[in-house]
């Protein structure tokens, strides 16, 4: 149950059944109990309940009037059907979408907790789920990528028109390029941005999974399938399904992924019931994929269906207008999440550093390195001393030698605040504008020691 107590409205309850739910929920909701129609009504309309119970008494000729109620006024509001029996709840199709479960008297207070404990879950994930929906237009937004080199440009606005079409795109490139970002962008803005959009990478799954998390499996398909599992392709149906590192995928799966793109249809592992969906299929990889068809490791005449529109990204290194604003914009990001909004940009000799590196792991690594320093850097520019790249590149060198003697005085500044401050850190940071933390790094860094300091003493 949620912190918040809940709120739980039953209409016309049987006095055994109602002993169950107050059993069961008594301690963690607030409890409503009414058996006047108009009452209930006047009820539903007047409070938000996050829960409705409704007692179900079939009726010859009549239909469920009240529940057509709810779904008029509350249909985000899960409603759970008690009755006789399971069997004899006749209900519009129409109207089933807010209806939770059924559960027959007589109401086991387990039961009836688990019921409503997965209820307000599933609610709670439909609100969120909602609110990404309807914020992932900015998320994704093609005017807020960076694109200040002509060739990433040249791919924004191929993209952009790929959008609003439903072919196949397979998207190339090194690893940390944005492959995965771009298939969102291209998702939310498209006409299915409304459906769902599933992502997997088929590398992380072990291949005697891969297949049944693709297209799921019936009950008793395998050792282990005790229950019948939906596949993301089912799950995806009016959206769009993102396949990373497509080359991964074994042969077998390629020829079952080949038909759902030419017959728009699969079965389940372990089943013979054909599941008609309809999905949009983005594609990436990192892979050579006509080397892979050459050495018989995948198939031609998939690849041919994923690459109706093919997508190169350039490396980090082949956007060099891009860096900069591109660092901004993640350090921006980072500085936000990690609540250290002071943080407002990079001293020149770290945007040097940034420039001249070739950043090998493209923007993941970028990301990652800024990440990093936001974390150590105390003062409001990312200095020097916060930042790390291993093995700069030659391209580099140069800028190196003209930083190591800002490191060398920014060691004395340091030495002179300790003087200055008896050798006690904690002043000395203070004089410093920073943190005793950060001045602590400082010091292992630049392996300063003294004398009266513990740890240096001798026993």
């Amino acid at each position: 149950m949620e912190d918040k107590k809940a709120a739980v409205l039953a209409y016309k309850c049987p006095p055994e059944s109602r002993l169950s739910i107050e059993a069961a929920l008594a301690a963690q909701c607030d409890l409503t109990f009414h058996n006047d129609p108009q009452q209930f009504q006047h009820e539903v309309s007047k409070k938000p309940y996050d829960i409705i119970f409704m007692n179900f008494q079939p009726e010859k000729g009549k239909k469920m009037g009240l529940l057509q109620k709810i779904q008029e006024h509350v249909p985000s509001t899960p409603v759970i059907i008690t009755c006789e029996s399971e069997d004899s709840v006749h209900i519009d199709k129409n109207q089933e979408p807010i209806i939770y479960d059924v559960l027959s008297h007589p109401l086991s207070p387990g039961r009836v907790k688990r019921t409503v404990r997965q209820a307000l879950h599933k609610r709670q994930q439909e609100r969120e789920l909602d609110y990404l929906r309807r914020t992932q237009d900015i998320v994704y937004s093609f005017d807020r990528i960076i694109a200040e080199s002509d060739s990433f440009k040249a791919v924004i606005k191929s993209l952009k028109k790929f959008a609003s079409t439903d072919a196949t795109i397979l998207i190339t490139g090194s690893t940390g390029t944005g492959k995965s970002f771009l298939s969102g962008t291209v998702h939310y803005n498209s006409p299915r941005r409304n459906r769902p959009f599933i992502k997997i990478n088929c590398a992380n799954i072990p291949e005697t999974l891969l297949e049944s998390e693709l297209f799921g499996h019936e009950k008793g398909a395998f050792t282990g399938a005790d229950k019948q599992r939906i596949g993301r392709f089912e799950q995806a149906d009016g959206g769009t399904v993102f396949l990373d590192e497509i080359g991964e995928i074994p042969l077998e799966i390629q020829a079952k992924l080949l038909r759902v793109l030419e017959e728009k249809s699969f079965e389940r592992v372990g089943g013979n019931k054909t599941i008609r969906v309809d999905v949009r299929l983005i594609t990436a990889t990192n892979r050579d994929l006509q080397a892979l068809i050459a050495a018989g490791k995948f198939r031609e005449d998939l690849y041919y269906r994923i690459s109706v529109l093919p997508v190169h990204l350039p490396q980090l290194k082949e956007r060099p207008r891009c860096l900069v604003p591109l660092a901004n914009k993640l350090l921006e990001k980072s500085a936000a999440s990690l609540n250290k909004r002071h943080i407002t940009g990079f001293t020149p000799e770290v945007l040097a550093m940034i420039q001249g590196y070739e950043w090998p792991g493209n923007i993941r690594q970028l990301a990652n390195t800024i990440e990093r320093a936001v974390i150590l850097e105390e003062g409001e520019l990312i200095g020097l001393s916060s930042i790390h790249i291993p093995e700069m590149g030659r391209t580099a060198a140069p800028l190196i030698q003209e930083i190591e003697p800002l490191a060398v005085h920014e060691r004395e500044l340091i030495l002179k605040a300790l003087t200055d401050n008896l050798w006690v850190q904690k002043d000395a940071a203070r004089s410093l504008g920073i943190s005793p933390r950060a001045l602590n790094y400082k010091i292992k860094k630049f392996g300063i020691t003294h004398q009266n300091w513990r740890k240096h003493r001798k026993e």
